[in-house]
């Protein structure tokens, strides 16, 4: 009876086993949790080799010790300072010098205009949008025609030697009339007579193989943009132009 109650009192060690079970996913975990934290020096060190070699030798960015974060290279305040007077300053600085060269334009063609006794049915003037050159109706071309005065070919081909420069500028060809009608099955309205005008000098000008089409565009106005009145055979007569806008390098800046 003795031996048999002892044996009651013999304590049950079955917890063991679940316990033993939670110490093996504990420190598997904390393996897990260490690897992670850890770099592979063996690889790192093979990429850093690989970089090296690129590179011809000298001291690679890659042969320090691997460090545990990342981090991004912030570049010197140095260079992310940006001086705003200076870059307007260049940017002004550009554009007086544009303004400069097409002065000098200018009195390349100005000179041109008095050597031929041109004006004043040849003109000039500087603007905001560039150099423009107007060449009045009575120049180029008969009242109601498109066709140019087979005399006045050669005023358009000595124009275009004017317009070649070392870096071309945009040319635009504007072609104007007065209010009057048409009329005629050719040119039903003034549209299609200051369009016509306008491409037929330009393709006269581009004749010269000196000058870029790419840089040429040639524009009707019709009568909506009359420079004098109307009501007079004067004024009708000053509105029916021909214009060359040669253009700023820069971008245009508005008065």
């Amino acid at each position: 009876m003795k031996r048999k109650k002892k044996h009651e009192e013999h304590v049950d060690e079955a917890w063991l086993l679940p316990y033993a079970d939670i110490l093996t996913l504990l420190l598997a975990l904390f393996i897990v949790l260490f690897a992670a934290s850890e770099v592979d020096s063996q690889k790192f060190q093979a990429i850093s080799s690989s970089f090296n070699s690129e590179l011809q030798g000298g001291t690679g960015v890659l042969e320090k010790e691997a460090p545990t974060e990342s981090m991004e290279v912030t570049p010197p305040i140095e260079e992310l300072k940006t001086d705003d007077s200076t870059t307007e300053g260049q940017e002004e600085m550009s554009w007086a010098e544009d303004q400069k060269e097409l002065k000098e334009f200018k009195a390349k063609i100005d000179g041109y205009i008095d050597e031929k006794g041109l004006s004043p049915r040849l003109q000039t003037k500087l603007t905001s949008k560039g150099l423009m050159l107007t060449i009045t109706e009575g120049v180029l071309f008969q009242s109601g025609q498109a066709e140019i005065f087979e005399d006045s070919r050669t005023v358009a081909k000595e124009i275009s030697n004017l317009l070649i420069t070392d870096t071309p500028r945009m040319i635009y060809i504007e072609g104007h009339t007065d209010n009057v009608p048409t009329g005629t099955r050719e040119f039903p309205t003034n549209w299609e007579l200051s369009s016509a005008r306008a491409i037929t000098f330009m393709k006269i000008l581009l004749e010269n193989e000196k000058l870029d089409p790419r840089k040429f565009s040639a524009t009707g106005y019709s009568e909506y943009q009359p420079i004098a009145s109307n009501d007079t055979e004067t004024g009708r007569a000053e509105n029916r132009r021909v214009e060359v806008l040669i253009s700023p390098y820069q971008k245009e800046i508005i008065d």
